[in-house]
């Protein structure tokens, strides 16, 4: 998946979605890379997309990201 500016959504990355500046992409499953907290034997049904964890919002699958679905940074 990409975010709206092109950039791949990859595993770590820390997004903003509206008001909410600390989403973090839990796991791609696109290029099946998932988070300790998020293995893969629980999400790799999903079959497609990302998992991105907001605060606010909570836990989000998308297969197409959101107009306002913003990278921030990568994870270093």
């Amino acid at each position: 998946m990409k975010y709206s500016d092109g950039n791949d959504v990859k595993l770590g990355d820390k997004v903003r979605l509206g008001r909410d500046k600390n989403g973090v992409v839990v796991c791609s499953i696109d290029d099946q890379e998932y988070s300790d907290e998020f293995p893969e034997s629980q999400w790799s049904y999903l079959k497609e997309g990302v998992m991105i964890n907001f605060p606010m919002w909570g836990l989000i699958h998308y297969v197409e990201p959101e107009d306002d679905l913003e990278l921030l940074a990568r994870k270093s």
